[in-house]
């Protein structure tokens, strides 16, 4: 049997535009919920400007009590002394500057976990029921295309019409359809196919010249 391209929507116009409508929806979900993770994270990043205050307080503080213990430094005699307690406070500064680099870094990893919960749990949410839908239409899809070649395929198709298909649209059919088929009509065959192809939305490929209705028993 020949390789064929997996079918991704329907032949059928109606159950295809659903099914592009479905695609599109899951397109516009993802980057609704992207837009909002966008906004939240910038929204939560505001939260690192008082540490980036403190931060930048705590710098300028350990750079000029630097700059003061260096003076004191050039002071005669007593110059160590003088210097210690500057050099105390701008350790002091330093460890203020590095809790205010903390209370950044701790902000910004909420803002990338929310931004990251806020597209993961919406997303995966409705991933969980459209793929398997997706993937399921297209491997039944596929199949019916791969089988919808050869008559002795055509009679699979049937048989899970017969099988499967609701009983309104098995009523439908010509009256005779399940008799001809149980003889073997290749008409009824191709009706009863054509019913499960329709099922995905499908049609089967023209038969040709010389196909006849199904036979009407008496």
């Amino acid at each position: 049997m020949p390789l064929t391209a997996p079918r991704l929507y329907a032949a059928r116009p109606d159950r295809r535009l659903g099914q592009v409508l479905a695609d599109v929806g899951v397109l516009a979900w993802l980057v609704l919920w992207v837009v909002v993770a966008r906004v939240v994270h910038g929204a939560v990043l505001v939260l690192a400007e008082p540490g980036r205050a403190v931060e930048d307080l705590g710098s300028s503080v350990a750079d000029s009590m630097g700059s003061a213990a260096s003076a004191a430094e050039d002071v005669p005699v007593v110059g160590d002394e003088l210097s210690t307690p500057f050099d105390a406070l701008g350790d002091a500064a330093g460890s203020v500057s590095g809790a205010g680099q903390a209370a950044q870094d701790a902000v910004g990893t909420l803002a990338t976990v929310l931004a990251v919960v806020l597209v993961v749990l919406p997303v995966g949410w409705l991933l969980a029921r459209w793929l398997p839908w997706r993937l399921r239409w297209v491997r039944e899809a596929s199949a019916v295309s791969r089988m919808s070649g050869g008559p002795s395929d055509l009679e699979l198709l049937a048989a899970r019409a017969v099988a499967t298909a609701p009983l309104p649209r098995l009523a439908a059919l010509p009256p005779g359809t399940g008799a001809a088929w149980r003889a073997g009509d290749p008409a009824a065959v191709r009706a009863l196919a054509a019913l499960e192809a329709g099922r995905l939305g499908l049609r089967l490929p023209d038969p040709g010249p010389g196909a006849t209705a199904p036979s009407r028993s008496g």
